[in-house]
């Protein structure tokens, strides 16, 4: 009788075989990765009688967010992009005021005017390891809102910091905060559209790392020189607000585990059977599954060749990013005696580069992928076929590089090195996109702590390789030095290709299969 009653409501199954969101997509991979790590034995599931006490989705249930119509799926994917964006846009708008910024409080420090920003992103390294667990445990909405509040209440203080150290210390805190949708958002994504549909999903929420920091410093150039560099920080703030109250009324919960939890204690009042449970309960306390999964994305990053080398090619390129973008003052300063307005024009380059590169990607990424399964396996997608797109960007990040390196050492015109930063700007989003994506598609199980595990590789290049752009330049110059990272972003070619080629290979290899992250 609990069972009929339970499925009667909202359409719900308690079948153990009913199924959940993406789960029949890419389903060998789904399923050996339980919630704990392990393998299931897939036989003794196909064998094993249904268990009448285990509380699933049905096909149409509407709380399932896959069952969502679309208007309220792009209505909380709009919010979740919004706030996405304020994050990184906030990483970088002080950037073209670090000079005022070092005046104002007496510092001649050339390491620590680029670590103004870049301590920013070094809280990206940290924020992750403690969000993405969260978010697993508790669900999204509370995390979203939580570190919607620090890092407004962080931004205030950065905007009345009374001295460097102080300013330093509230950005670190802040960039902790600001993490948050960063590293969960693509779990949002991988919550609400199965995978044939998510490409585009993910373009909305890639955009914002990536178009934000060439915005920031524009924004922050020309307010900082009207009404002081203090205005940066004060209108952080004011978007904060704005994010923190849209994310209270608008946002919803998204997360199948603890819709799943709510909806099984619902049928549990209501049928008066305590022996109902969730298909997504694994059974273990909140502190266990925490301990668990606070460390899966260090776990995954060391573990797994996959997470590891694909996070490791998009740090690089998120490391490029944040260094151009520290070190344009003095490149186009010194090179073409630019005026800080001027200069603060510059990172449109790599915007309108990353607005290009995200129009390509998204307008070929789920096609790329829809064609190649029904070419090659028979209309079932396969994670790998979104690395093709990735190839196209891997190649294009050298030629930026160098464009940019030896035609602003060279002085040519100004256009001819903005021109190489826009090829960066959009090889940067063509990489991303699919790179994410991919990982997402290969463990959508763990979304957050895979995309935590690349947040926090990708912010340790992004916040470190800055500090070095000076030193570097001082003694290579910007030929030889932008030459020499474009050297190292041919090395990384090789990356998407290799996993084309082996990728499906070693995620259903015996070793990996049997790891526990």
């Amino acid at each position: 009788m609990a069972q009929k009653d339970a499925q009667d409501q909202d359409g719900t199954e308690t079948s153990r075989t009913a199924s959940h969101g993406d789960e029949t997509l890419f389903t060998k991979d789904v399923e050996r990765q339980s919630d704990d790590g392990g393998e299931p034995d897939e036989t003794s599931e196909k064998t094993a009688p249904e268990d009448p006490n285990i509380v699933n989705w049905g096909k149409t249930d509407p709380e399932n967010p896959m069952n969502w119509p679309s208007s309220k799926k792009i209505g909380v994917l709009a919010v979740v992009a919004f706030v996405t964006m304020l994050s990184p846009l906030a990483s970088t708008m002080s950037a073209s005021a670090t000079p005022l910024i070092m005046s104002n409080f007496g510092s001649t420090n050339q390491t620590l005017g680029p670590f103004v920003t870049s301590v920013y992103i070094l809280g990206y390294a940290f924020g992750p390891l403690a969000w993405a667990p969260l978010s697993e445990l508790y669900g999204r909405l509370p995390i979203y809102n939580i570190c919607n509040i620090l890092f407004l209440i962080f931004s205030i203080a950065c905007s009345v910091a009374p001295n460097l150290g102080a300013l330093i210390a509230f950005r670190f805190f802040a960039g902790i905060a600001a993490s948050c949708p960063i590293t969960i958002s693509s779990g949002t994504v991988a919550d609400l559209y199965p995978v044939e549909k998510r490409g585009k999903a993910m373009a909305s929420m890639i955009l914002g790392p990536l178009f934000g920091p060439a915005i920031g410093p524009v924004v922050g150039g020309y307010l900082s020189e009207a009404k002081g560099w203090r205005w940066t920080f004060w209108l952080i703030t004011i978007l904060a607000g704005a994010a923190c109250i849209i994310s209270f009324i608008f946002n919803r919960e998204t997360y199948p585990y603890v819709l799943l939890q709510r909806k099984t204690a619902s049928l549990q009042k209501e049928t008066g059977n305590s022996e109902l449970r969730s298909a997504l309960d694994t059974g273990r306390t909140p502190r266990q599954l925490f301990k668990a999964s606070i460390v899966r994305p260090l776990r995954m990053l060391y573990l797994s060749p996959i997470v590891f080398l694909m996070s490791l090619v998009m740090a690089a390129v998120y490391g490029y990013l944040y260094l151009l973008l520290t070190t344009y003052p003095r490149v186009f300063g010194t090179q073409y005696n630019f005026s800080e307005k001027s200069i603060a024009l510059v990172y449109l380059g790599v915007g309108v580069g990353s607005l290009l590169g995200l129009v390509f990607t998204g307008a070929i990424s789920d096609r790329l992928l829809n064609h190649l399964a029904k070419r090659y396996n028979n209309g079932t997608p396969k994670p790998e076929y979104r690395l093709p797109t990735m190839l196209v960007g891997s190649i294009l990040v050298p030629v930026g590089l160098f464009l940019y390196g030896w035609s602003a050492e060279e002085r040519v015109h100004w256009i001819v090195p903005v021109i190489g930063t826009a090829i960066l700007g959009g090889a940067m989003m063509i990489i991303f996109m699919p790179g994410l994506t991919y990982l997402i598609d290969a463990y959508t199980v763990y979304a957050a702590s895979v995309s935590a595990a690349a947040t926090v590789f990708r912010s340790l290049i992004g916040a470190l390789l800055p500090l070095a752009g000076n030193a570097m330049y001082d003694a290579l110059g910007v030929g030889w030095g932008n030459s020499l990272l474009g050297f190292i972003a041919v090395a990384c070619i090789p990356v998407p290709l290799l996993f084309w080629i082996y990728g499906e290979r070693l995620r259903n290899s015996r070793r990996l299969s049997k790891v526990q992250f």
